[in-house]
This record gives C-alpha cells, structure tokens and sequence, in this order.
C-alpha cells in the first residue's frame, strides 16, 4: 500500500504541484511558440510526453552502464534518437501538423523537462518509477500546453480545435494567437493554476 502510495505521489506531482509549466516554469521556448491552437499545443505536448517517457526508461535501464564523464552526452543522444522517431512519425502521418510546429519538434532534445528527468530522476530510480515520473510530468506538460492553446485559440479565432464556433467577421481578440497574446495567456492561467491548486492543496 505505501509503494503505491508512492507511486500515485510520484505521478500527480507532475500534474500538480510540480507542473512544467504553471509551476516550475520550464520549456518555455515551445509553450509559446507552438501554442496559437489548441491542436499544435496537443500535439507538441503528446510529441514531448513520448520523448520523455521513453528517453527516462532508457536511462534508468542503462544508468549503471555509462561512465560518469560521458553521463550527459549520452543522455542527450538517447533522447536526440527519439525526437529523430517522433519527427519521422509526424511527417509521414501527420504532415499538417508536423509543417505547424517546424523547428519546435528537433527542438525538444534541448527540451530542459526532459534532460531533467533524466539527470535528476531517471538516472538514479528505478524503471517504473522512472516511467511514472515521465507519464506525470509528460501528461502535465501535455494538458498546460493544450490549454493554453485552447484559451488562446478561443479568444483570438473564436474557434476550438479548428472548429469555428463564432460568426464570419465577428469580433476577437486577435492579440491571442499573435506572440504577445502567448505571454498575457500564460499569466493568467499560471496565476489561475497556482490559485486553484493553493487552494486545494491547503
């Protein structure tokens, strides 16, 4: 019972309290680049939650076998060679989004949620807890990134996942889904985030 416990904890501190992105701030680079939809910010949120679960089991298997100088260099080529996949996946199966998100997609082997993980938590748990922490923190990332598309999308386009909910030539606040609207947004759902979960959590 305490292991699982453990476990339930290890996996909601990523939805929660310890949020990439409404709480420790990280991957801010892709947060606001990819964001204008909600569509590109799923998926560049699933991209990076597949890169980080399957790059924390590979270090945790093979932690006891790479010498110490070389620790971080050959964390970066194990989650390099996965981006490589999920890059190769999009194009051929998902080209529309693939074009949306560009250069953001090699961009997440410098992603500092992954490397992370791996330096901090993988390369010295176990692999499930390993993989538990990466479905955590890789789901938390993936809801705050969708989110924060969605409010953008919504106020900006009037429309949700491509799906145009207010009349042709009705007023929105373009603003949104422009650079400037992705910093405002994230304020205030931050703010909203941390509110809520204070609250929650007292």
């Amino acid at each position: 019972m305490a292991e699982r416990i453990t476990q339930t904890q290890n996996f909601l501190k990523g939805i929660i309290k310890e949020n990439p992105i409404f709480v420790m701030l990280l991957g801010m680079c892709p947060t606001l680049g990819v964001t204008s939809s909600a569509f590109n910010g799923l998926g560049m949120g699933a991209a990076t939650a597949f890169v980080l679960l399957m790059s924390n089991v590979v270090v945790s298997l093979v932690k006891n076998f790479i010498p110490a100088k070389v620790r971080i260099p050959a964390f970066i080529i194990i989650i390099a060679s996965f981006v490589t996949i999920v890059e190769m996946i999009l194009e051929a199966f998902v080209p529309f989004l693939y074009e949306q998100l560009g250069i953001f997609i090699p961009l997440i082997v410098v992603n500092c949620i992954i490397l992370g993980r791996a330096e901090a938590f993988a390369s010295k748990n176990n692999v499930v807890s390993s993989a538990i922490d990466a479905l955590g923190m890789g789901l938390g990332f993936l809801l705050a990134l969708t989110v924060l598309g969605a409010v953008r999308e919504i106020l900006g386009n009037g429309s949700l996942f491509g799906f145009k909910f207010v009349a042709e030539g009705a007023n929105t606040f373009i603003l949104f889904i422009l650079p400037p609207g992705a910093f405002i947004a994230l304020a205030y759902l931050t703010v909203l985030f941390n509110k809520i979960t204070s609250k929650a959590t007292a």
